[in-house]
């Protein structure tokens, strides 16, 4: 039975990536040896990063303004340590938006390292909104945001005009939607979301933003040195780089991030229709924030939810559970997982429906 993966990551990827990865693994690029065992010096692979990093900047639009990319480990979750390590003055401050979990993460590093100032959070409401009246201190060094939450389904739609360097946390919508990313001083996101498999974390930053902090900055946590050295600093992750590269590949054969956008805004109308329709589910983001990538919902009545399950287990859909901290289910709807998987879903509620 074809599979409907929902997963919130480590997400879906395209068909051709799995098998093209899976080729790499047995012999790369007719060398005989595989993909896991290459050296990351060596020609074939050198040649993959840097086509990697190149076709970031291209498909983003930031080719020739000034941007690295950067392919890093360490998730994330270490971007939370390395954006105040890199950014934040001593004895200066930083401005946070506080819009879910992942957020919250990375303002409780912001505050290792100086003054943190929260503009607004939606926290009070279990972060079923993003807040939109705040102001942003003008002598704060950075501004940091996260665009999309995949916990609690919300998602920014705009972004503030500020004369202070803007930071965003793309994890889960990074290549999803057109956006200026020229408005964006830097941009780090976690593959596993949206891009490709778990071991890798892609760091896109203006280079003059950098050097700024009069502080000395470990070698493995310096933005400066990964440039420097072509993200090979030390050994990347040299399988869960090139799968990227075969997922941006496919992204650019498709049209680009324009193209994809169209493809994710069917799919999130196709469900969020089904949602407000049906009267056995409701969202739990306000509909203004709802995400196109991960789709939040609740059953009315939870008296259904064995026969929900097993309804969407028959039918081969996989992930839907919501994240441990809230329950309900999440839909997310990355940029590999096709139409069809999403008709499959609203389908099965529209079965639940007609059985009770």
């Amino acid at each position: 039975m074809k599979k409907h993966n929902y997963s919130a990551g480590p997400c879906i990827l395209p068909q051709e990536v799995f098998e093209k990865s899976a080729q790499a693994i047995l012999d790369f690029n007719n060398s005989g040896l595989s993909i896991l065992e290459i050296s990351h010096r060596s020609k074939d692979f050198v040649a993959v990063m840097e086509e990697a990093r190149a076709l970031v900047l291209e498909l983003l639009g930031l080719e020739g303004k000034g941007y690295q990319a950067l392919f890093l480990q360490g998730g994330a979750s270490l971007e939370f340590l390395m954006v105040p390590y890199n950014l934040m003055k001593t004895n200066g401050k930083a401005a946070y938006l506080d819009t879910g979990t992942w957020a919250s993460a990375a303002i409780k590093e912001a505050k290792l390292f100086g003054e943190t100032v929260v503009v607004a959070s939606s926290k009070s409401e279990n972060y079923s909104f993003i807040p939109k009246e705040y102001s942003i201190p003008a002598d704060a060094d950075y501004f940091h945001c996260t665009s999309n939450n995949t916990i609690f389904g919300t998602q920014m739609k705009s972004f503030p005009e500020t004369n202070v360097p803007i930071v965003c946390d793309m994890s889960s919508d990074i290549f999803s939607r057109t956006l200026d990313f020229s408005k964006f001083d830097l941009i780090y996101a976690g593959a596993q979301k949206n891009m490709g498999p778990a071991g890798t974390t892609l760091v896109v930053v203006k280079e003059e933003i950098l050097g700024k902090t009069n502080r000395q900055i470990p070698s493995m946590l310096d933005y400066q040195q990964h440039i420097a050295k072509e993200s090979m600093y030390n050994t990347p992750a040299v399988f869960a780089t090139y799968a990227s590269l075969l997922t941006l590949q496919w992204l650019k054969n498709l049209g680009g991030i324009s193209a994809i956008e169209k493809i994710n805004e069917a799919k999130a109308n196709l469900l969020y229709t089904e949602i407000d329709r049906n009267p056995l589910f409701r969202g739990t983001a306000v509909a203004e924030d709802r995400s196109i990538m991960n789709a939040t919902f609740l059953l009315n009545d939870e008296a259904h939810k064995e026969q929900f399950d097993l309804l969407w287990k028959e039918a081969g859909i996989s992930g839907l559970n919501g994240h441990r901290s809230v329950g309900g289910y999440r839909a997310s709807m990355y940029n590999a997982l096709p139409l069809e998987s999403v008709q499959v879903l609203v389908d099965v509620m529209k079965n639940l429906e007609n059985k009770i």
